[in-house]
């Protein structure tokens, strides 16, 4: 027999699925909890009270308590993200390719002194990841301006995408190293997935953190879960 707090749990889970916010699901199950304690003392269980569709019944709760829901749109958040990245990638290999004799014939450094490979590497590719990011910062937070909290999105995904991009680069580099650096397409193509995988993961978890409350529920504007009539 399922107690009241593997019931509540189940509920949670709906209304994580059904997008009520954390303060929300406080309310309602604080709510619940109420009704399913009134209802064991008169004898009558959990499952018996709410019916076997736990997370219908939940979903119903939260539809006549009105409480707002969170538009995540993950799908719709990580392919803006990739195609904003994807042109960002685009603008600065042209910028890099086009600019790169340029600077050299600018730049004239003695033979004697000798730049650190850290820094020659840090800047060759530090420009173009950070071109990239903003690509894909600023395609969502322009681009999907009718979601909940998108700004949010955009300045966690700044800085959760330089710190994948940072992890994933000694992985892409360990993986050509144990190809001998081979540019066969599918080596190339495993490198590339690896990043997208990286950078793909940084914005999921970057829209995952910016939707969670910071604030606890305070109850003057809190919803009013309805009464459950016994069943």
């Amino acid at each position: 027999m399922d107690s009241i707090d593997d019931v509540l749990a189940e509920a949670d889970r709906a209304w994580r699925a059904y997008g009520v916010g954390a303060a929300d699901r406080a309310v309602l199950a604080a709510d619940l909890r109420l009704d399913l304690q009134a209802a064991a003392a008169d004898g009558v269980g959990p499952r018996q009270l709410l019916g076997g569709d736990v997370a219908g019944f939940a979903r119903r709760l939260a539809v006549e308590a009105g409480v707002r829901r969170v538009r995540r749109d993950y799908v719709r958040v990580l392919q803006t993200a990739l195609t904003g990245a994807a042109l960002g990638a685009a603008l600065a290999y042209t910028v890099l390719i086009r600019m790169y004799p340029v600077l050299v014939n600018m730049i004239d450094i003695s033979r004697s002194v000798q730049v650190p490979i850290q820094v020659a590497v840090t800047v060759f590719y530090g420009v173009p990841a950070l071109v990239v990011v903003a690509g894909a910062v600023l395609a969502v937070r322009l681009r999907l301006r009718d979601l909940p909290r998108i700004q949010r999105t955009g300045w966690m995904m700044s800085l959760l995408m330089p710190v994948a991009g940072i992890l994933v680069t000694p992985v892409t580099m360990a993986f050509a190293w144990s190809t001998d650096y081979s540019t066969a397409p599918p080596v190339v193509l495993t490198e590339v997935a690896m990043v997208l995988a990286a950078l793909a993961g940084a914005t999921l978890l970057a829209r995952h953190w910016s939707l969670r409350d910071r604030r606890k529920p305070s109850g003057a504007s809190s919803p009013t879960a309805p009464e459950i009539a016994p069943a």
